[in-house]
């Protein structure tokens, strides 16, 4: 099969298409022929070398994919051969023909393609177990969105909004901020001529938001606090503003607040299984009828991987940036 394979750590053009067997399915695995592959950070991470896979995974990139079932062990699932899925993956979306765990694929949502469906698993996955699980944005509580803009932010802001929260999102110019209101957030806070503590705190009438989905970390951190009622919460998924931040002990106790982080790369095929079914009772309903929308910023064919991260890293885009396979 065709894929894409990163040659040593480095600048996009490490990425190279190659020439790579059949990837086979254990016991509880599907093999995927695949339409179309998700772009994301993780794997701009990989290929610098700063992000190993686990133990046992693919050492192609790629998390996310949407195809159709061709092999695999589907005696105790509700797959055949043939069926449209999308799932999140180890590692290996870049190619031909991808192995997923059985507890980590789901049907195309009705009325979605291929490519649709493709931009779905790493972001779904993540904002559900952060934003919902982890944070436990619930009731009338309002989120605040750092990085609005990118395909996790959309993410968030669509579904949040979709559950009736307030949802509150920054980004870095004009056009990311028109596009983060247009999909729900009450008000994009331009972050480079902004201040979003100031500007929460104003919309809020001076309580703050009860959660903060955070990709930037270093010192956005304290000043995140500084926006957070009460008994808020951080849900920090990466760190692209450093790893190192001064918190103040004090408001973390006097005010009840938590900081709490996860990547969900490593964790448990039970773990994501169980994300899963909760996107696929709570979620796929709203997809159906189109409450929720992808957001799909450039296709590139596979063989142009390396164009495609040289995009993401420009960090110009608006949504998703995908690799069509098939």
């Amino acid at each position: 099969m065709r894929a894409i394979e990163i040659t040593q750590p480095g600048t996009p053009e490490v990425l190279k298409l190659c020439e790579r067997p059949m990837p086979v399915a254990k016991t509880g695995e599907v093999v995927i022929k695949v339409h179309v592959a998700g772009v994301n950070r993780p794997d701009v991470f990989q290929r610098k070398g700063a992000y190993a896979p686990p133990p046992g995974a693919s050492d192609l990139p790629g998390l996310e994919v949407a195809g159709e079932i061709v092999d695999g062990d589907l005696d105790y699932s509700t797959f055949d051969i043939g069926d449209h899925v999308c799932a999140l993956v180890q590692g290996g979306g870049y190619a031909e023909y991808c192995v997923a765990p059985i507890e980590q694929v789901l049907p195309v949502p009705k009325g979605w393609s291929m490519l649709e469906a493709a931009s779905i698993p790493e972001n779904y996955f993540t904002v559900w177990s952060n934003v919902f699980d982890r944070a436990g944005l619930h009731g009338d509580e309002t989120l605040l969105v750092q990085g609005g803009s990118s395909g996790i932010g959309v993410t968030a802001i669509q579904l949040a909004s979709a559950m009736g929260h307030r949802v509150f999102a920054t980004a870095g110019s004009a056009d990311k901020i028109a596009a983060c209101e247009k999909l729900g957030a009450e008000r994009g806070i331009n972050y480079k001529t902004e201040d979003f503590v100031e500007v929460v705190k104003s919309l809020t009438g001076d309580r703050g938001v009860d959660v903060i989905l955070d990709m930037v970390g270093g010192d956005y951190v304290p000043r995140e606090m500084a926006c957070l009622a009460d008994d808020g919460r951080i849900a920090l998924i990466a760190t692209l503003g450093g790893t190192k931040a001064t918190v103040d002990l004090g408001q973390l106790l006097f005010r009840r607040l938590s900081i709490t982080g996860t990547t969900l790369r490593p964790r448990s095929k039970e773990f994501k299984g169980a994300i899963a079914q909760q996107l696929l009772k709570r979620v796929w309903p709203l997809m159906a009828e189109r409450k929720l929308k992808p957001v799909i910023h450039q296709v590139f064919p596979l063989e142009q991987a390396a164009q495609a991260h040289a995009l993401m890293e420009e960090s110009s885009h608006i949504g998703k940036i995908m690799l069509q396979v098939l």
